[in-house]
C-alpha cells in the first residue's frame, strides 16, 4: 500500500494547524504554523469559507494525516468502530490510539508516529515478550511494550525518552524509562486522549 513521502509540514499548512508529524521540529519557533506560512498551492493567504461537506472532509483528512493512514486503512477502522458498542466517533479515536505505532510514539520511544512505525517494522519493539512488526496491531489493557534488548535499539529510544517525558506521559500508560518498557493501564477515554478533532464530523461524512 502506498504512503505519503512528501513534505510533512505541507500537510500541517494545508490543515492550518499542527499535526505533530516531524517530532521536535513541531515544538520549535521555525514551525511553519508558528511562522504563519499560508496554505500550499498558491492560494490567497485568507482561507475561503467552506461548506459543511468541506468541513467534514477536512476533519477526516486531519485525523488520517495525524495517524498516518491511507483512505482504505482509515475506512476499515471506521467500519470496525461502528460495530462496537458506544459512540462510534469515540470508538474510532480509541482504536487509533491503541495502534502499536501510536503507543510506541506516546511512550516516547520515537519522535513521531512515522518514526515509530519504522522502528516497529524493523523489529526493534517487543509486545508481551514477543517481537512485533505490525504497526497497526491493536494493544489492549495490560499490554507490555518494550524496546528490544539490543544496543542499537536502546540507544535510539533512549535519545527521545527524556524529551518526551518532559512533556508528560499519557495517563493511560505507565513507563519505566530505565528498562525502556511501558504498559497500557486501560483503554483511554476521549478526555484522556485530549483529541483536538471533531470526530462527529467524520461520522456524519461516512453516514451519507
Amino acid at each position: 500500500m502506498g504512503r505519503y513521502v512528501g513534505p510533512a509540514c505541507k500537510l500541517c499548512r494545508r490543515e492550518g494547524e499542527k499535526l505533530f508529524l516531524k517530532g521536535e521540529r513541531c515544538y520549535m519557533a521555525k514551525c511553519p504554523i508558528e511562522t504563519g506560512r499560508p496554505i500550499p498551492g498558491g492560494q490567497p493567504k485568507r482561507r475561503p469559507k467552506i461548506s459543511d461537506y468541506g468541513m467534514q472532509l477536512r476533519e477526516k483528512q486531519k485525523i488520517k494525516r495525524t495517524y498516518g493512514l491511507r483512505e482504505g486503512q482509515f475506512r476499515l477502522f471506521f467500519e470496525r468502530s461502528a460495530q462496537l458498542r458506544g459512540v462510534t466517533g469515540e470508538n474510532l479515536l480509541q482504536m487509533l490510539e491503541m495502534r502499536l505505532d501510536n503507543v510506541v510514539f506516546r511512550l516516547g520511544f520515537a519522535p513521531s508516529r512515522v518514526a515509530a512505525r519504522q522502528i516497529v517494522r524493523h523489529g526493534h519493539v517487543f509486545v508481551n515478550g514477543r517481537k512485533a512488526t505490525v504497526p497497526s496491531m491493536l494493544m489492549g489493557k495490560g499490554s507490555v511494550i518494550e524496546v528490544r534488548d539490543r544496543e542499537k535499539s536502546k540507544q535510539y529510544a533512549s535519545a527521545f525518552v527524556e524529551k518526551s517525558e518532559a512533556r508528560g506521559i499519557v495517563p493511560w500508560m505507565s513507563l519505566d524509562k530505565e528498562k525502556l518498557k511501558g504498559e497500557v493501564l486501560h483503554i483511554p477515554s476521549k478526555e484522556e486522549i485530549g483529541s483536538p478533532f471533531n470526530e462527529q464530523l467524520v461520522v456524519e461524512l461516512y453516514s451519507k
